[in-house]
């Protein structure tokens, strides 16, 4: 009986393990000849297996950019990057994949998982489902709306330039970056809740919530590789988050913070009292939203979104401008000298559309914007029916993207792409259309308005009333070198430091 039952087993076990292997390779045939997608180019490797994109993206953290860059180099335009998506480097074609109008682009729905945030704008996978949600929110962002908002704007940048004015008295370093992860905090909590968590007061400008949101960005491929996990997660008490992962501690209090919120917003609206405005009570109390969406879990995600976007990637672009014109002096003459012409003294503050009309000052902007990168991950797109590109014909709902990089360092459009050179911007005003940091079509950054003009506002004060001076700070923390979801230097770099030298005049 004991021999039967070991011969039974055996033969259990013989038939998975034959099972398994008869399964691999018929998945290896079917991928490698009969998938839509087995025509287009690109190396058998990605075609057969996803682990090639994880090795990249994972355990080499965040390398994968630059693999499919080199497959373009090896393969042409369009690349078949893994078992079901393509990747094209083209950005004349740009335009296309990230339309706007009646060209339904549907999101990838293994990358709107990532965020964790289900009903969110951002993540809205189909796209009428994401017009009518954003319609709901667009005019909470728009240029009207955020020039409303320009005198919180200022009031922040001037609790900024105090904090300045202080540590020009001491002389002592502090995180650049930093600083402008919290102005950039306060604006958009106070713009859409009504209310501010002043870190621009905290000793450090909390460096624990920045280092938070990096920590959350540095796992996003991994999050993409198990979604299940995701889920999982988000069903755990905080006090085991927190015993695994200590830093997210300002983000969970944050995520808390957010459904106290939301959960006031549904009672003040259900008992009939006044709603200070946020985007919460924009949400509530509009028409185009269905009564089944006003509730917390929507309110939820979508204030979750909103704060992640618009705080480190305008940071970002902050940080990365003020190094290069410090590191560019030429640049900064030029940049100052025009700054007089509208700010003749420390307490002059001309808006954000006076400051529109510098030529220079907004072309070192652009330039900013351009090499600080944004999101550097690729944002696939699905489509209802074939696409042409050239002589290939794209197969429907197939995964589609072009990483915006590619477009904003294309040498061809912008010669010596790694240079900081603003007056590029106004050589050729044909620039416009390829700076592509924050998306195209209709899914474009939905804080464009509101980054635009905390960038202005900020980089006119600081540049006109301080001078300031890096810290222990190269190139090398700026440069991007890993794609972390957001463009990341190298993994030991301290961050952008400096301390102020001295106020102007």
């Amino acid at each position: 009986m004991a021999i039967a039952a070991f011969l039974s087993t055996s033969n259990v076990a013989l038939g998975l393990v034959i099972s398994t292997v008869a399964y691999s390779v018929y998945t290896a045939i079917y991928r490698l000849y009969f998938h839509p997608l087995a025509k287009f180019p690109g190396p058998k490797l990605a075609a057969l297996t996803d682990c090639y994109e994880l090795y990249y993206d994972v355990v080499q953290q965040g390398m994968w950019i630059w693999e499919i860059n080199r497959m373009h180099d090896q393969y042409g335009p369009i690349v078949r990057i893994n078992t079901d998506e393509l990747h094209i480097r083209d950005p004349e074609f740009y335009d296309e994949i990230y339309t706007t109008g009646n060209k339904k682009r549907d999101k990838y729905s293994k990358w709107a998982k990532t965020a964790g945030t289900p009903t969110s704008t951002a993540t809205t996978v189909e796209h009428d489902l994401h017009r009518s949600r954003r319609a709901a929110i667009n005019p909470f962002f728009s240029t009207r709306s955020v020039g409303k908002l320009e005198p919180k704007i200022q009031q922040k940048i001037d609790t900024l330039c105090t904090r300045f004015e202080e540590l020009a008295k001491t002389g002592e370093p502090f995180r650049l970056d930093a600083a402008f992860s919290a102005l950039t905090t306060d604006v958009i909590t106070e713009y859409c809740y009504g209310h501010t968590y002043d870190y621009l007061l905290e000793p450090d400008f909390k460096l624990e919530w920045k280092t938070a949101m990096d920590v959350v960005f540095s796992g996003s491929a991994f999050r993409r590789a198990t979604p299940w996990l995701t889920e999982l997660m988000q069903k755990f008490p905080d006090k085991y988050i927190l015993q695994m992962a200590p830093q997210l501690g300002a983000l969970i209090n944050f995520q808390n913070d957010i459904k106290v919120e939301a959960k006031k917003s549904l009672q003040d609206q259900e008992e009939k009292r006044k709603i200070e405005p946020s985007i919460f009570s924009s949400l509530l109390e509009s028409d185009i939203v269905p009564a089944y969406e006003k509730n917390e879990a929507h309110l939820v995600d979508e204030g979750t979104t909103i704060v992640a976007a618009g705080v480190e990637t305008t940071a970002k672009a902050l940080a990365t401008t003020v190094f290069y014109v410090l590191t560019t002096p030429s640049v900064l003459t030029k940049l100052r000298e025009e700054l007089e012409t509208v700010m003749p003294n420390r307490s002059s503050k001309p808006s954000w559309m006076q400051l529109q009309q510098l030529p220079y000052l907004s072309a070192v902007i652009s330039e900013g914007i351009r090499l600080s990168h944004g999101v550097t991950t690729r944002s696939p797109r699905l489509l209802d029916e074939p696409l042409q590109y050239k002589e290939w014909v794209i197969p429907p709902k197939t995964p589609i993207s072009e990483i915006s990089y590619f477009v904003t360092m294309n040498p061809g459009i912008f010669p010596e792409p790694e240079s900081f050179r603003p007056e590029r911007w106004m050589q050729n005003e044909r620039l416009d259309k390829y700076l592509a940091n924050f998306g195209k079509g209709s899914r474009i950054c939905l804080g464009i308005n509101l980054a635009y003009a905390e960038m202005f506002l900020t980089l006119a004060a600081l540049f006109r009333n301080f001078d300031i001076e890096l810290y222990e700070t190269t190139i090398d923390d700026i440069k991007f070198e890993r794609d972390l979801f957001v463009a990341t230097p190298m993994l030991t770099s301290k961050g952008v430091r400096a301390f102020i030298a001295g106020t102007r005049s």
